[in-house]
């Protein structure tokens, strides 16, 4: 089921499967990636509870191990719709039989989408309700056109709010994190955009100095800005030749190399006490002409 949200100057597309936005249109435009499964069949996924890949597909728990797909189990779920305005929804994924046996923690995982004039507010709120401290790790996954609007596909560029560091660890086999990396041509803040960035996978920008970072079509195209909240790494992630560029938020990443240990050892895992809840947020911003300062 999708439900639509409205403004005088935006629209967006929500689905209950995987609390998934699916389209955001301003001006007409939807700026979202469309979900064409010849290069990717998602457009802005919600990464819970882990991020990225487990060694083996399988994470350990009071030492029993359990099979979990990339990314844990939030974008094939089936939410909830709790509230809704003409410009505004909250959706909820609670912990049932089926998740208990991958995941063996009572939560809540509520996500919120607010239009917003020419941008869009996202909340995610981690609640949990065990009786134990629980490790989580929550993701945003958002896509975008490539290129924006009308313009050249080859004169696009990230920005980043911060200095970032020019080396990104390489992604070893079965996704995981290797103690190598790779320099990318980052300079002055800015990453001009080519396929073969991407030809050996995702960029993470881990503990990234940044905050925001804006997707652009130089020198005056359009540009999507977003802003986060709670969320230490920043990644992109696309495939060469695809006509989309996925802006990423997480709190945690995939295992390094040779991890084997616990859920709560894994390394940028959240640990949340009995009956607390955490705030994380992504904010989206449009501009039709020029990058944001």
């Amino acid at each position: 089921m999708l439900f639509r949200l409205e403004s005088d100057l935006a629209r967006a597309d929500v689905s209950v499967q995987g609390g998934e936005l699916q389209a955001w249109y301003v001006g007409g435009q939807n700026l979202l990636w469309e979900r064409d499964p010849q290069w990717w069949d998602q457009s802005a996924p919600i990464l819970f509870p882990i991020v990225g890949w487990a060694n083996q597909g399988r994470i350990t728990v009071d030492g029993c191990s359990r099979p979990i797909g990339v990314h844990g189990f939030a974008a094939s779920s089936q939410f909830t719709m709790l509230e809704r305005t003409d410009t505004s929804i909250t959706l909820v994924l609670a912990s049932d039989e089926r998740t208990l046996q991958i995941y063996p923690f009572s939560f809540r995982l509520l996500v919120s989408y607010e239009l917003k004039d020419a941008g869009l507010s996202t909340r995610f709120a981690v609640e949990n309700t065990d009786r134990r401290n629980m490790p989580y790790a929550v993701g945003f996954h958002p896509a975008f056109r490539w290129p924006l609007g009308s313009g050249n596909r080859a004169n696009h560029a990230v920005i980043f709010e911060a200095p970032e560091s020019s080396s990104v660890p390489v992604i070893a086999a079965g996704g995981l994190l290797s103690n190598e990396t790779r320099r990318v041509p980052l300079r002055d803040r800015r990453l001009a955009l080519t396929d073969e960035l991407f030809a050996s996978d995702a960029l993470c920008f881990l503990n990234a100095n940044s905050r925001a970072f804006c997707f652009s079509g130089l020198p005056q195209g359009p540009s999507i800005r977003l802003e986060t909240s709670n969320f230490p790494h920043l990644a992109l992630w696309s495939r060469p030749g695809a006509p989309f560029i996925s802006m990423e938020a997480w709190t945690g990443h995939s295992d390094p190399v040779g991890f084997s240990g616990e859920l709560i050892d894994k390394p940028s895992m959240r640990l949340l006490a009995p009956g607390a809840t955490a705030h994380h947020g992504v904010d989206f911003f449009y501009r039709s002409n020029g990058c944001f300062a």
